[in-house]
């Protein structure tokens, strides 16, 4: 700390310094190889032992995951690996670990899955450095170095995620209950962030934000970063088709649930219509341009899954945001559209969404 600060003998001059170092410092920086050494942080075992609390989650294509807590599976409640992340308009979440909430995707320079921050250590001449991968293999008093998730692929890693998260399994209705739980906070996060759009344009009735071109969309700075959705609405994307998945990953997977004499196919059959049920049980509420609350259950959530693939532009009204369709009551508050140029590149970008597939920047 005393290095850190060194130099800095104000708080304006700190703010000053704070702000370059939030300029240098961002989720890219997470977003290194994961045989990489010239990094702040590198990939670790897949286990218990080693995803404690402060522990990242450096997803390729979004933000990164800090873990604060583990939460025991009991008789009667699943398990939960809890963590926080923030997003460009301020907000800080809570959110739960599972498939829907990160992306695993292995990219040669932006290694996915879960990392520590490299130790430090003192050298003789009284300055510090940094340990190699090699002197953190099976370090006695740091978390090891492993490649571990660089061999795994995304189905493997997300059924080791979940053993590790409910190692005695679950039963297909607590798991599935668990999954629309998770679904249904994401959603109500995605809440917030289209308000935080709306409360801007309030106070900027006028204004029309810029939208970047390609996969700019997904990672720029100002006002576009701060209030537009595009990684977000991606997960949530993601989240739909792991709900919607859940009964085949039953019959994929059966040694993660506990089946009580149910062969994997019935389980299946009986979690789809489950859902088909449950779906129209639970809801969310977002605010209309008007002010008024719009109800929406998570059936008209899922069925409105490709218009999430058009939905994260901030210069769209609200309703527009959560895919509701002209001429229907719950559009007729609207009262803000993003300009023609920029719904033509959104309709050009459109197969990202469509494929779960951010480019290549």
């Amino acid at each position: 700390m005393t290095e850190f600060t060194r130099g800095i003998s104000s708080q304006a001059n700190f703010r000053k310094f704070s702000r370059r170092l939030a300029d240098t410092v961002h989720s890219g920086s997470a977003r290194t190889g994961l045989a990489d050494e010239s990094t702040d942080l590198y990939p670790i075992p897949l286990s218990r032992e080693t995803l404690w609390p402060g522990a990242v989650y450096a997803d390729p294509y979004g933000h990164i995951l800090v873990l604060v807590e583990w939460v025991p599976q009991t008789a009667d409640r699943p398990g939960m690996l809890l963590a926080v992340d923030a997003q460009p308009d301020n907000s800080v979440a809570r959110k739960r670990i599972w498939e829907g909430t990160l992306l695993f995707a292995n990219t040669e320079n932006a290694g996915p899955g879960f990392k520590a921050f490299r130790p430090l250590i003192p050298t003789a001449s009284g300055k510090w450095r940094a340990l190699a991968n090699d002197e953190l293999t099976d370090h006695p008093e740091f978390t090891s170095f492993s490649l571990e998730q660089d061999y795994l692929i995304p189905d493997d890693f997300y059924a080791s995620l979940t053993k590790l998260i409910n190692p005695e399994g679950l039963d297909p209705k607590e798991a599935y209950e668990a999954t629309l739980t998770a679904l249904v906070e994401q959603i109500e996060t995605r809440v917030n962030s289209v308000d935080n759009g709306e409360a801007y344009f309030r106070k900027n009735p006028r204004n029309v934000i810029p939208m970047p071109i390609g996969a700019a969309i997904f990672q720029t700075l100002g006002r576009w970063e701060d209030y537009s959705t595009p990684s977000r609405d991606m997960r949530l994307i993601i989240a739909i088709n792991v709900l919607n998945g859940l009964p085949e990953k039953i019959a994929r997977h059966p040694e993660l649930f506990v089946l009580n004499g149910k062969n994997p196919e019935e389980a299946r059959t009986e979690i789809e219509q489950y859902h088909a049920k449950r779906i129209h049980e639970r809801s969310i509420r977002y605010t209309r341009t008007d002010g008024s609350p719009w109800e929406l259950s998570v059936a008209e959530v899922l069925a409105r899954k490709p218009a999430y693939e058009m939905a994260y532009n901030p210069n769209d009204c609200a309703e527009i945001r959560w895919g509701a369709k002209p001429d229907t009551e719950e559009y007729a508050t609207c009262r803000r559209y993003a300009p023609a140029e920029q719904r033509a590149k959104m309709e050009q970008y459109r197969i990202w969404f469509r494929e779960v597939r951010r480019p290549v920047q």
